[in-house]
């Protein structure tokens, strides 16, 4: 059943078509720049509401133009986009919120804004692409629009941050392009299909189909964060907590691991990446990226570095559960895809919280600030625990599910590795918790600097972005929970043998 084919085009242009409106607001008009930013934000998640609806009733939305024969630009609402884009649209309303809070009296908040807009289209138009081509599009407009808001600030460290996210990000890009490219060739189309579309190719030509899997998740992989193309992700951090916060919970890692589930289901589809013995190989990187970063947290003293090590590992448990080839491994992969976004961005938010209140930047700094700011801690409190795994928070639903499928799919060293991971998840989490809650606080900020009591655009996003943390795990099984509409995608990804 179809229906209204131009809605999907209507929610891409929420965020994009308000950019340049957005652009054009002089500084001073902070009330108007508001009121359309949280309007806009506003009408995404009502529209996004309603297209989750429609398509949850079998619904499909396809909108396309052919740019070359053979090749198209291509609009779909399937099941996937749709957990994709309901992550983006709730966390820019959220975010959104915040950045007005925390750059109330900073400069720039026109430009900011209008990129801000921008890279949330970039990831909508990411989420809704139905074929690579056109998700290659939006995936370089992502890091077009990101490296404004990197660059922020304008420092010296902000502006060599930004050169090494650009040359990192836009050389994955060009891989991707090349692989792009070496689909068309080999398979004469880039659509995405359930079962996926290079059968065939792979039977005919195995070698290559393999290659081009490498190049694919090589291009891919950079802005996934994945070892060794991760370097960027921490430099990254010198953007203002509200960019970061974007980056690490729904922009540009998520786009990669997005990318990543849309090759391995619905360019090779699942059987035929086995096949091809593609997807050890691709676990193996992932297990290797979820150690590595958390090791690398350990050592940490900034919070927002500590956190972005954090991401390097967390966002590989996706990967992990797609190459894991299991219906349950995906079934946590898919779900952490939204947990991790709520975890990562409260924490985020957390830290920036600490930075604008109270000059605080490092973990050594953090004595006693759960009595300076107890709201705030809260949430952050509750993102680590729930990221570390503790039950019945999100983070301990996609951990549970990433371990019975390993075991379902006969890899019992994936508990071993989920296991490792959550000590070091505690490791680097807990101590910031002790000094947060039962340290006795600095006499006076580490700056030596007083500042006001921030504002609630600050203080409720993170309280907020919490309280999903604790009823995405609290209330998994839920209708219209995460955790619900993955078992929906996945019953769509994978052959009816496999359950």
């Amino acid at each position: 059943m179809t229906d209204a084919p131009l809605l999907p085009l209507f929610i891409l242009l929420t965020s994009l078509g308000v950019a340049p409106l957005l652009f054009a607001l002089p500084e001073r008009s902070a009330a108007l720049r508001t009121t359309v930013n949280l309007g806009a934000a506003g009408l995404k998640v009502a529209l996004v509401a309603w297209l989750s609806w429609k398509v949850s009733q079998g619904v499909i939305y396809d909108l396309r133009f052919t740019v070359l024969p053979g090749l198209e630009f291509k609009l779909q609402a399937d099941p996937l986009a749709i957990l994709f884009i309901a992550l983006s649209a709730v966390l820019w309303l959220i975010t959104t919120i915040y950045s007005v809070g925390y750059l109330e009296k900073g400069p720039h908040r026109a430009r900011f804004f209008g990129f801000f807009s921008l890279c949330v289209g970039a990831t909508v138009g990411i989420a809704l692409a139905g074929n690579l081509f056109t998700f290659l599009i939006f995936y370089e407009l992502l890091t077009l629009a990101t490296y404004p808001l990197v660059i922020h600030r304008g420092t010296a460290e902000a502006l060599r941050a930004g050169r090494i996210y650009l040359v990192c990000t836009l050389g994955g890009g060009l891989v991707l392009l090349l692989g792009t490219l070496g689909l068309w060739v080999l398979s004469g189309s880039t659509d995405f299909a359930a079962g996926g579309i290079l059968a065939d190719v792979a039977e005919a030509s195995p070698l290559a189909a393999q290659l081009l899997f490498l190049v694919l998740i090589a291009g891919l992989g950079v802005k996934a964060a994945l070892v060794p193309f991760h370097a960027w992700l921490p430099i990254a951090m010198v953007a203002p907590a509200p960019v970061s916060a974007l980056l690490h919970a729904v922009a540009v890692v998520k786009a990669g691991a997005f990318g990543i589930m849309r090759v391995v289901y619905e360019v090779y589809g699942i059987e035929t990446a086995q096949a091809l013995g593609l997807t050890a190989p691709l676990a193996a990187i992932a297990a290797v990226t979820i150690l590595y970063g958390s090791l690398r947290a350990l050592s940490q003293d900034d919070i927002k570095r500590r956190l972005a090590w954090s991401t390097v590992s967390q966002v590989s448990y996706i990967t992990l559960g797609v190459a894991l080839a299991s219906p349950i491994a995906a079934i946590g992969a898919l779900a952490h895809v939204i947990h991790q976004g709520l975890m990562k961005i409260t924490m985020f938010m957390a830290a920036g919280n600490l930075a604008e209140g109270l000059g605080i930047k490092k973990v050594s700094q953090m004595n006693g600030v759960g009595r300076a700011m107890p709201g705030t801690m809260a949430a952050f409190t509750l993102a680590a625990l729930a990221m570390i795994g503790l039950p019945p928070l999100a983070g301990f639903v996609s951990k549970w599910y990433l371990a019975a499928g390993g075991l379902e799919a006969g890899q019992g060293w994936v508990i071993a590795l989920l296991l490792g991971s959550s000590l070091l998840n505690a490791a680097y989490f807990l101590p910031m918790l002790h000094r947060a809650w039962f340290v006795d606080p600095a006499a006076a900020p580490p700056d030596g600097i007083a500042r006001p009591r921030i504002g609630w655009m600050l203080a409720a996003p993170p309280i907020a972005t919490a309280a999903l943390v604790l009823i995405a795990g609290g209330l998994a099984n839920a209708p219209f929970s995460p955790l619900e509409w993955t078992r929906f995608i996945v019953t769509l990804e994978y052959p009816q043998e496999a359950f």
